[in-house]
């Protein structure tokens, strides 16, 4: 049996979603998170879109993104490992400097302990492309490697997280104070997203239970 569904207008859709407390999903803010224009040098596009790892600490994606609240913005910078899709490092701060991603690096580093070399992918931004986070990335052998400038797609696993963050709570709360955002968002990524969350992607398993089988395979 074949269903028609009924027209109605947009008007008496946005009335009937008040009336029952219901809001969209939808982007309210934007703001620009990448500044390209520098004179500090930029990595090779080592990675080229091939989204795939064959164990854990291989590959780390990294990004900036932004996080609207009463008092202002607040700015997270997060790490995910491309084999077992887990946010490895995290950082927020109310400022989008090199330290940010410092922090959210140096956190990963020194959870994940990995053996051998790291890809370390991200875009051409000031802060990942300053001498600071390419001189940590050597010490911690790491390579580098940077998306092309304007394309969106070259670092679509880690900016698919944020937007996943940003629709399953960002959008659905509004946030007074930045120490409520921070409390929130911590809780989504190391108790809800790592630990509770299912990704298709990697056989319908969570971040951590997936990494943990690798690791008992081998």
């Amino acid at each position: 049996m074949k269903h028609q569904g009924v027209h109605v207008s947009q008007k008496t859709v946005a009335r009937m979603m008040k009336e029952l407390g219901l809001k969209s999903r939808t982007v309210k803010k934007y703001k620009a998170t990448t500044n390209s224009k520098h004179n500090m040098p930029v990595a090779e596009n080592v990675l080229n879109q091939a989204f795939t790892a064959e164990k854990p600490n291989q590959v780390w994606m990294a990004d900036i993104t932004y996080i609207p609240t009463d008092e202002g913005w607040l700015y997270l910078a997060s790490l995910e490992d491309l084999c077992t899709r887990k946010i490895v490092g995290f950082h927020m701060d109310e400022r989008m400097t090199k330290e940010l991603c410092l922090k959210a690096l140096d956190q990963a580093y020194r959870l994940q302990k990995p053996k051998g070399n790291v890809l370390h992918h991200s875009d051409r931004g000031s802060q990942y492309a300053s001498l600071d986070d390419q001189q940590r990335l050597r010490r911690y052998g790491m390579t580098s490697s940077m998306s092309r400038k304007g394309n969106c797609y070259d670092n679509a696993c880690i900016e698919s997280f944020h937007s996943m963050l940003k629709k399953e709570l960002v959008y659905l709360h509004k946030f007074k104070t930045k120490k409520e955002a921070r409390e929130k968002i911590f809780e989504y990524i190391t108790c809800f997203y790592n630990g509770k969350r299912i990704d298709s992607a990697i056989g319908y398993y969570t971040p951590n239970r997936y990494e943990r089988m690798f690791y008992q395979a081998a």
